[in-house]
């Protein structure tokens, strides 16, 4: 049921059953091949969308051409919600890193939302005050940082946003490619294969395909923060 999916939401863990039963139909589900556009940077969107299955990967496009990736989503994340809330354009591209499943919602249902459920729009800002926090790190270290900090900052990202976290060791199943990374932290792929190995070879974590384990993410936080 989708209600069950709903209240694993961080904004709308709060919500009573009745509440989620309330609200579980306006949301519809869609499907997104891989590498297909959901949202079109500097468009007017009337659409919020939430994340059930797969990866999507939010990007800007650069003076010169080169896509930049901000950050990568996935199950349950919130995408688009924004411009939703200030009436402006949308102000990055968001597309399906793979195939994808997505509940979308109007707009105008969800601000109901918010003005009928002071908890889900608390845990709204919340949520946002998270984001901006995460973004001035990653603004502070591609302004400061040399490439090996910057590409750790990508990592310790994609921990958080990806990774499964057991003991005190973090496993990320499925690693962007490392082309992503390096548009996520500002250098080459050349770079972050360099600075990957680099990392292994300090024990800092261990790398097989698209796996990834951090075996002591805390020191590796601490590390990079």
């Amino acid at each position: 049921m989708i209600s069950d999916f709903l209240k694993n939401i961080n904004i709308f863990s709060d919500l009573s059953d009745d509440g989620l039963k309330d609200i579980e139909d306006l949301f519809v589900l869609r499907e997104y091949p891989k590498g297909s556009m959901i949202i079109l940077e500097e468009e007017y969107g009337d659409i919020v969308f939430i994340v059930k299955k797969g990866t999507v990967k939010i990007t800007r496009v650069n003076d010169e051409g080169k896509e930049v990736i901000l950050s990568l989503m996935g199950s349950y994340d919130i995408v688009g919600e924004l411009s939703i809330i200030d009436g402006e354009a949308r102000s990055a591209n968001v597309l399906a890193q793979e195939n994808c499943e997505l509940y979308a919602i109007s707009s105008e249902d969800f601000l109901k939302i918010l003005k009928n459920n002071f908890e889900v729009s608390l845990a709204l800002m919340g949520e946002l005050a998270s984001r901006i926090r995460k973004s001035d790190q990653h603004i502070e270290a591609l302004s400061l940082s040399d490439a090996e900090h910057r590409i750790g900052v990508s990592i310790l990202n994609l921990a958080e946003e990806m990774g499964i976290i057991r003991q005190g060791m973090v496993t990320i199943e499925n690693l962007p490619f490392q082309q992503d990374i390096a548009n996520m932290s500002g250098t080459s792929r050349e770079t972050v294969s360099r600075i990957l190995k680099l990392f292994e070879d300090k024990n800092m974590l261990s790398k097989s395909g698209h796996k990834l384990i951090i075996p002591n993410y805390n020191s590796f936080r601490r590390y990079f923060s």
